[in-house]
């Protein structure tokens, strides 16, 4: 199964791609898309264009995204949520499952604590994916999350296959 993990960005939306084959992940892809509009609608365009050429390129199965939260400033927050949904939008299109997960429910699942920061995110993904060289922080935060989400894909078969 391909996993599509998506940083949401208004200016770089991070993506990554790893396949999780009987519980064992491996590297397929990860970049950037890199939003060059300054008008704000363009913007949004531009992250689904990009993730639709990510999924017709790569046709991934399912979809992790990270969640929106809301620390300082409610308008990068806002914008966040835009750049969200037109990532979310150009999948829902397609038909892929979508699954959502918080930032601290993603570096718990990497690092071990829900505060860690993004290098040692970065760290865990190059390590636990074997990645040799430089990788892009939005890159790896989207790798983070698409690990983030085959661990938890196979805790629930294993509940499942043991009747819970």
């Amino acid at each position: 199964m391909l996993i599509l993990g998506i940083d949401p960005g208004s200016r770089i939306t991070g993506y990554g791609i790893i396949e999780d084959k009987a519980g064992k992940q491996s590297y397929v892809a990860s970049g950037g898309i890199r939003i060059k509009a300054a008008y704000f609608p363009d913007r949004l365009k531009e992250v689904f264009d990009g993730v639709t050429e990510i999924v017709s390129q790569f046709a991934p199965d399912q979809m992790a995204i990270e969640q929106v939260f809301m620390h300082k400033n409610a308008d990068s927050a806002l914008k966040l949520g835009q750049a969200r949904g037109a990532a979310i939008c150009a999948v829902q299109v397609q038909g892929m499952p979508v699954f959502e997960y918080a930032a601290r429910e993603v570096k718990q699942a990497l690092v071990g604590k829900g505060n860690a920061d993004k290098s040692q995110v970065q760290h865990m993904v190059k390590i636990l994916l074997q990645i040799r060289g430089d990788i892009q922080i939005d890159a790896s935060d989207a790798l983070a999350i698409a690990m983030c989400h085959s661990h938890h894909s196979q805790t629930a078969r294993k509940l499942k296959q043991a009747g819970y």
